[in-house]
């Protein structure tokens, strides 16, 4: 399906790939993963390794609706410590980083991560796109109306999908001429986005397939879901399952999870499925 060269190691994924999520803060939406003891952080990343991710993501400052910015020094006493921690328990595993703060990415690649998760695509740290070049590293690029602190506040588009698209077109290109290699492309859902306009990104997934580059679904837990379904952020289990495997159909190549299993499940069901059409 596609390659990334993670720090010289050369990765091909032939399905779908499984980002198993590690938050190491104290306000995550969702608080079923909050592990702040080395001991949790090893025992959850082992499951989710056992489970079948791919890769562990890393975040040291959350990004709900309504959260504040860290400071950079705060953010590097959560994350570096863990990342050392996994890097040293599973040297092979990729890791990344989520991050807006370039700062913060460069220390984790120092450490041992292989990728950078940034929700601003550099909008928040016009540093980060020449230092994630610099470091040689896959960029995940993610669409954000806003900020963290405001984007819940009445977001607006004409055309939701037409404008997240054209977003990318040029990002991509400034990604590009920095010198990034690897991009990969999350359209962001529930950032500075209703639920209408997640369901409409959901449904033109597959738009998004002419950039050239993977593209990321991020859906676990979300609100979209436990909004929809009037339920809480802990029992939104089964309707993530349900995006995730739409997000699949529609083309998603990484999908961002709490729940590991489950997410591999949905993968191998959808490649059984395909693998039975005439």
């Amino acid at each position: 399906m596609f390659t990334l060269n993670c720090k010289g190691k050369l990765v091909t994924a032939e399905r779908p790939m499984l980002m198993g999520i590690l938050n190491i803060t104290p306000d995550s939406f969702y608080d079923g993963h909050l592990h702040n003891s080395e001991t949790e952080i090893l025992n959850l990343a082992g499951k989710m390794i056992a489970d079948g991710a791919d890769i562990l993501d890393i975040g040291g400052q959350s990004s709900r609706p309504g959260s504040l910015r860290i400071p950079v020094e705060e953010e590097l006493n959560r994350v570096i410590p863990a990342i050392r921690a996994l890097h040293k328990r599973f040297p092979e595993t990729l890791l990344s980083i989520d991050t807006y703060q370039s700062e913060v990415a460069k220390a984790a690649v120092a450490e041992g991560v292989h990728i950078v998760n940034d929700i601003s695509a550099g909008e928040m740290d016009a540093a980060m796109i020449n230092v994630v070049s610099e470091l040689g590293v896959p960029y995940i690029c993610m669409h954000m109306k806003g900020r963290p602190e405001n984007m819940h506040e009445s977001p607006a588009y004409d055309d939701v999908t037409r404008e997240v698209l054209d977003y990318f077109i040029a990002k991509v290109e400034v990604c590009k001429t920095a010198g990034i290699q690897d991009i990969i492309i999350d359209p962001g859902f529930g950032f500075g986005k209703t639920i209408s306009h997640n369901f409409r990104l959901l449904k033109d997934l597959a738009s998004f397939k002419m950039l050239g580059y993977p593209i990321l679904a991020g859906l676990s837990r979300k609100s979209t879901i436990y909004k929809t379904l009037k339920v809480t952020a802990a029992e939104a289990l089964n309707g993530t399952t349900v995006l995730n495997t739409l997000a699949l159909q529609n083309g998603a190549d990484i999908v961002r999870v709490h729940d590991v299993k489950e997410a591999r499940e949905a993968i191998l069901l959808m490649e059984a499925y395909k693998k039975s059409a005439p």
